[in-house]
């Protein structure tokens, strides 16, 4: 695998995100993680999942580097990809617990948002999504899954705006549940999983299959249409504007 690395003690499998510094989403690094995950799955010597990045990184979301220079088809099917990847990740049955070891704006907060409990590193980070402001129509699975931890209405406000958090907001709020200093990172991800893993894994996975019902549904629903309408705006001259100065931006840096 060239864009995660899988390790697995004591029936936990931590996987790292490995793709450059910040472990921006593409084609590949979502191909494999999709993979791994579903080989998890259907191994029954892994009670559980925590999935993490290198500071000062946990995902910067989805490679816009990449995507901006895809052809029509090449940038639907990477949309259904992803969609397809989050619901997977929302219906996973195992305990997944999210160690953010950084920024995570955009895909990497989606990401986090579909595991079961978001450990962050303190420190100078932003998490949230943002993909109104950089020109991308949020569909209402996105929306669904943002207000399942934090409620609608700060879901609404904050979606509209792109407002990004910094750890402490992002705990007040209850987009994580956890901030601790990054040397502890793991202990504290790793503290909070075992706990999972050691009630009766059946109970629990269908327990949480049960309370995210509504929010499966909604992520697995048909987006066909919604996904026009992304596309459609995706190809505008106005957001087309907007992902030209961000990438001039990325290459200044």
């Amino acid at each position: 695998m060239n864009t995660i690395k899988v390790s697995v003690k004591d029936r936990l499998a931590t996987i790292t995100l490995n793709r450059g510094k910040s472990n921006a989403l593409n084609r590949e690094l979502i191909t494999e993680l999709d993979d791994m995950l579903k080989n998890i799955t259907a191994d029954n010597n892994i009670g559980g999942v925590v999935l993490t990045g290198t500071a000062p990184f946990f995902s910067a979301g989805l490679d816009l580097v990449e995507l901006y220079n895809y052809n029509e088809e090449e940038v639907r099917s990477f949309w259904q990809l992803f969609l397809a990847f989050t619901a997977n990740l929302v219906s996973f049955k195992k305990p997944v617990v999210a160690a953010i070891s950084g920024h995570s704006p955009a895909g990497g907060c989606v990401m986090a948002l579909a595991c079961d409990y978001r450990v962050m590193s303190e420190g100078q980070y932003i998490i949230g999504l943002n993909e109104v402001p950089v020109g991308i129509i949020v569909p209402n699975s996105i929306f669904q899954l943002y207000s399942f931890w934090i409620g609608k209405a700060e879901a609404a406000r904050s979606l509209l705006t792109g407002k990004l958090y910094n750890p402490e907001e992002a705990l007040k709020v209850g987009l994580i549940d956890e901030m601790v200093k990054g040397e502890s990172l793991l202990t504290a991800a790793e503290r909070k999983i075992k706990k999972f893993m050691e009630l009766e894994s059946n109970t629990w996975s269908q327990s949480k299959l049960n309370i995210r019902q509504e929010l499966i549904a909604a992520v697995s629903a048909d987006q066909s249409a919604t996904l026009e309408k992304m596309l459609e705006q995706w190809w505008s001259p106005a957001t087309r504007h907007i992902l030209k100065t961000i990438l001039e931006n990325l290459q200044r840096k």
